[in-house]
């Protein structure tokens, strides 16, 4: 079968996607950038890639005729302060499409939602969940709750919290109960259900067994990871101290701490394990979960990241207008040094940020990222989704992979950091030499006053950079 799988760069399709191969189905992935899509070797015989913008209508034709099933995982709640209206578009053209094709299912992955009471994140994707409802195809909606995995946004902002507050002071709202799930038991809800007749025009929720408050899973993540944690609970913490508490705490944005702030008051708690129940599927504890996350984190087998999609950015960008460096009007710090062992000083420059840090001057970049989270950018606690691996796409720190050839010697990332203007960083060993060189293209004035502000301190950080890299 010939399947659609939208949202292929996310945290989700990217993980979806060798299983649907594994299980014998060619793979049409809809990327609006395919410069982003690094698409495994082992996959490309049977994945098609094709361009299309949900939001622009006359791209969706690039969209093959002989689709046999989609999946819509298309979420935008963090990438701008109207996303509901983005989603419904996207919805519709998506929809019009996809009944014009006329394929045999479509699967939406949703969130639980509460009848009573929504919270604009939820409404938008109930709102999505009719739109799509309305074509003309075999549907099914999949509602689940805080997924629990390697790399999710919920895993990664619970672990920020626990790992980093011996005793934390909390909203009223780490008292609500959710029923968090297992990456695993999502993936294997997507693709068993995929042309299952008896699931068609059904929504489903799906969720682990525990029934839990937010302060039941920190405290049973602190138990997994054997610490010991204190959480007091104050009944006073407006909606925006608590999107500054959790933005400034954990790696996540501004924009999507308020997002996950206004859901996290509502209730978000399965009806029922009906689909669990025709699909002979036992989902996992949440103590489970979690160890298996950090099973994986130990094998450096982290597949996907929320940090690696454009979300967790300042804004969205296509890597392809961003892969040529400027050269006019641009401010350039170049330096150069002998390698004496080209493979080693490569390792060491795709292992740069995250845990292994710049290699020099840590205090500075912590420093930097430090004033980058409080003028409302993405700060250093994204880190980086592996500690030796970097693919196109991926988020480094507070910069962006614009393209990584190991074989070519070239790695170049562009800053997502609050800036009055733009900024890359270029490391290229060739001919025995390692070249480094910092761009920076200032937007008025003030561009201009920054990089003079700087310039002192790059001297520092670069100059000893290059030398720990080349050393």
């Amino acid at each position: 079968m010939k399947i659609l799988l939208t949202g292929a760069t996310g945290y989700i399709g990217k993980r979806l996607l060798p299983l649907l191969v594994s299980e014998g189905h060619e793979v049409v992935c809809a990327v609006r950038d395919r410069d982003r899509f690094p698409c495994p070797g082992s996959l490309q015989a049977r994945v098609q890639v094709v361009e299309v913008d949900f939001l622009d209508a006359d791209t969706l034709s690039n969209i093959p005729e002989d689709i046999d099933g989609a999946y819509y995982l298309i979420h935008s709640m963090s990438t701008a302060s109207d996303y509901p209206v983005l989603e419904q578009q996207c919805a519709q053209n998506f929809r019009d499409r996809i009944s014009a094709i006329g394929v045999q299912h479509v699967i939406y992955l949703s969130g639980i939602v509460n009848e009573d009471s929504l919270s604009r994140h939820l409404a938008s994707r109930k709102a999505v969940e009719e739109t799509l409802g309305e074509g003309n195809y075999p549907f099914t909606t999949l509602r689940a709750g805080i997924i629990i995995g390697s790399g999710s946004a919920s895993f990664e902002i619970v672990r920020d919290l626990v790992e980093k507050l011996p005793v934390m002071i909390t909203p009223r709202w780490v008292l609500t109960k959710c029923q968090p799930i297992a990456i695993r038991d999502v993936l294997s809800f997507l693709t068993q259900t995929l042309f299952r007749k008896e699931t068609y025009g059904h929504s489903y929720d799906i969720s682990g067994p525990d029934v839990l408050t937010y302060k039941e899973m920190m405290l049973g993540f602190a138990k997994v990871r054997k610490l010991r944690r204190s959480i007091l609970v104050v009944p006073v913490m407006t909606p925006r101290l608590s999107s500054y508490w959790l933005y400034f705490v954990t790696s996540t944005t501004y924009k999507l701490a308020q997002a996950l702030v206004d859901s996290m008051k509502v209730e978000v708690v399965a009806k029922d394990n009906r689909l669990a129940e025709l699909l002979g599927i036992e989902p996992m504890s949440y103590q489970d979960s979690l160890r298996r996350a950090f099973d994986k984190i130990a094998q450096n087998v982290i597949v996907s990241s929320w940090k690696d999609s454009f979300v967790s950015g300042r804004f969205n960008i296509n890597i392809s207008d961003f892969i040529h460096v400027p050269e006019y009007g641009c401010f350039k710090d170049h330096r150069e040094r002998g390698v004496a062992n080209r493979a080693r000083t490569l390792d060491r420059v795709w292992a740069i940020g995250g845990d292994t840090g710049w290699y020099y001057a840590n205090s500075l970049w912590r420093l930097r990222g430090l004033l980058d989270k409080l003028v409302g950018g993405v700060g250093l606690r994204r880190g980086r989704t592996h500690p030796q691996e970097i693919d196109v796409g991926d988020a480094v720190d507070f910069w962006r992979v614009i393209y990584a050839n190991k074989e070519e010697g070239r790695l170049l990332l562009y800053a997502e950091m609050k800036l009055p203007g733009d900024a890359w960083l270029e490391f290229r060993v060739k001919d025995g030499v390692l070249y480094q060189n910092a761009t920076f293209r200032p937007v008025g004035l003030m561009g201009r006053l920054y990089w003079y502000c700087v310039l002192p301190f790059h001297g520092i950080i670069f100059a000893g950079m290059v030398n720990r890299l080349a050393a």
